[in-house]
């Protein structure tokens, strides 16, 4: 079964005829729509599209915090107001961002950031010493304590239980009023009541949002005025040609399962995310 449309959920009510299923791919890195109870609990496996999102999701994060460093927006209401008013705006170079998620996209935007001279803390579920691109991934249970120095705050994870509502009150009230938000994960990372209180108080200098707790974006949204807010519709990763990429890895993971071959990105269904290498010498 290829689930094609990530946002999806008719596989579920159709789970009890499929009594024939051995293997879903689903056209995302996140598995979370695809990822209920019975299939959990069964022997059915289950791939994703790791890899086709990497390098774009990071790009479009270091856009995002140059928009904001450079207050691009600003000029950009200016712009449409024909008003010329300067301004001095901020440098990039030497500031910290904290990425949440240290699997390939977590990665990809680390090294970008740090290319562009960003001081970049990544963190994963456990700690790592030793890492040959950031030294030490930070655990999860360390995140709080990072905070209060991040001028940007990446997420970058799968949505699993550890994650749902992971950044609400408590954690935006321990990072800077200066700091920028950036969410292109999943929504539901973040408790969209409390971010909105933070921004409109003037607890939080800005948050780039890409993803949502419902999709598309209700309008009466709160989120589409709020100040410092960039609201983008879940666009992150789609770049001109990634729906061919997507085919091409599920045409060679088809390939693989015809041929008895082991399969590229199998995920861990005890923890929501594939856990090995996805390359397995596949130059799709």
């Amino acid at each position: 079964m290829l689930v094609w449309d990530f946002l999806s959920d008719a596989l579920r009510p159709a789970w009890p005829s499929a009594d024939s299923l051995r293997w879903v791919h689903t056209a995302s890195a996140g598995v979370d729509r695809v990822a209920f109870p019975e299939l959990l609990a069964s022997d059915v496996v289950l791939t994703n599209s790791r890899g086709v999102f990497d390098v774009p999701m990071a790009e479009y994060v270091l856009g995002l915090v140059t928009a904001f460093a450079k207050d691009l927006p600003g000029t950009l209401r200016r712009q449409d107001q024909r008003q010329w008013e300067h301004r001095e705006t901020e440098r990039i170079g030497g500031r910290t961002a904290v990425v949440v998620g240290s699997g390939p996209i977590g990665r990809a935007i680390g090294r970008m950031l740090t290319a562009a001279g960003l001081r970049v803390q990544l963190t994963g579920r456990i700690e790592q010493t030793g890492d040959p691109e950031f030294d030490t991934v930070h655990s999860a249970a360390a995140l709080r304590g990072l905070l209060p120095g991040a001028d940007y705050l990446v997420l970058a994870a799968p949505l699993t239980d550890q994650t749902r509502g992971l950044i609400d009150a408590a954690a935006l009230a321990a990072m800077k009023p200066t700091a920028r938000l950036i969410n292109v994960s999943r929504g539901p990372l973040v408790v969209t009541e409390d971010l909105v209180a933070a921004l409109r108080d003037g607890r939080l200098a800005g948050a780039a949002l890409d993803v949502f707790e419902t999709e598309p974006l209700p309008d009466s949204s709160p989120l589409w005025d709020s100040p410092g807010a960039i609201v983008s519709p879940h666009m992150s990763g789609d770049v001109l040609g990634w729906r061919d990429e997507l085919a091409a890895l599920f045409a060679d993971n088809l390939d693989r399962y015809r041929s008895g071959r082991p399969l590229r990105n199998v995920v861990d269904k005890t923890r929501g995310y594939v856990t090995t290498p996805s390359n397995l010498g596949s130059s799709a």
